[in-house]
């Protein structure tokens, strides 16, 4: 992707983000869901690169993710609204999706043994795709991570697990919840990893890239370690954070300012307009859309 494209992917994430929330205040979307604010750098920095053949499995924070992949706003809103049109006919919400190679669950650490399964897949059949995982620092308490990474390793899977370390865990901070380092928890497996402190989009690309291929060629596991920070409660309104502390990391590590500032202002307002007209098409036909007709139901 070229600048402008990579500004207009995580504007759309972030527009998105910002209607959904809206939305659930009307009491239009059921269930719940976890923003994606302030991360959108880092799915946009891997997805954009990633191959057709691919595979890439989200958790519950994965609208980002979705878009990021191609997904269209549209089917997203409408499976967020329960609508019979949304992506898996409104009956995964939030969480529990899936698109041609894109899947979602909610279980944190369960969709890693997953991932290997289909990055095991690949290898028997002698194919250079490579399976993705995203998870967060809170994975890092699940046991069922660690019988992945240790299969994965011993086995050679091309898979790349990606931590988005947004340093809580719910309302949990990172220094209450993981000892050690978490560079450390893939090198006990021998796994090499990668790892940024950033928000640029322009500095995670070529280290995502970096991962991402040597996983491809090498057909070995990886982590990339994305130390990042979410902007938005852990869902809807659990955030235990002082709103002067959420401002302060708005002001400094907000990806869409910190690349925004390189393009064109006026550039910039038509990409905003666009994704606007965009978001609102997107919702209002959602809105319109009929629910799921039950089974036996009349």
């Amino acid at each position: 992707m070229n600048e402008l494209e990579l500004y207009r992917s995580m504007l759309l994430i972030r527009a998105f983000e910002d209607r959904a929330l809206a939305e659930f205040a009307t009491g239009k979307l059921v269930g719940t869901t976890h923003a994606y604010i302030g991360q959108e750098a880092n799915a946009v920095a891997i997805l954009s690169q990633i191959g057709a053949a691919d595979v890439v499995w989200s958790n519950h924070r994965c609208h980002g993710h979705f878009l990021a992949y191609g997904g269209d706003p549209y089917l997203l809103a409408a499976e967020l609204m329960g609508k019979a049109t949304g992506l898996v006919g409104g009956r995964g919400g939030s969480q529990h999706i899936h698109w041609k190679n894109f899947y979602t669950n909610g279980i944190q650490g369960g969709i890693v043994p997953v991932a290997a399964g289909m990055a095991m897949a690949a290898t028997l059949d002698s194919r250079k795709d490579i399976s993705i995982v995203f998870i967060g620092d809170g994975t890092l308490g699940q046991g069922v991570l660690y019988e992945a990474l240790n299969m994965a390793s011993l086995w050679k899977l091309p898979l790349l697990v990606v931590v988005e370390n947004n340093h809580y865990a719910q309302t949990t901070p990172i220094s209450l919840g993981v000892s050690g380092t978490i560079a450390g928890r893939f090198s006990a497996f021998g796994i090499k990893t990668f790892e940024a402190t950033s928000s640029d989009v322009l500095e995670l690309e070529p280290l995502a890239g970096q991962a991402l291929n040597y996983v491809r060629e090498s057909c070995q596991p990886a982590g990339l370690i994305l130390n990042t920070n979410r902007f938005s409660a852990h869902s809807k309104g659990d955030d235990t954070r002082p709103k002067d502390t959420v401002q302060a990391l708005r002001e400094q590590f907000d990806p869409l300012v910190i690349h925004g500032a390189r393009l064109d202002e006026t550039v910039k307002g038509s990409v905003a307009n666009d994704i606007s007209n965009i978001i609102d098409a997107a919702f209002s036909q959602a809105i319109a859309d009929p629910y799921p007709v039950l089974q036996g139901s009349k």
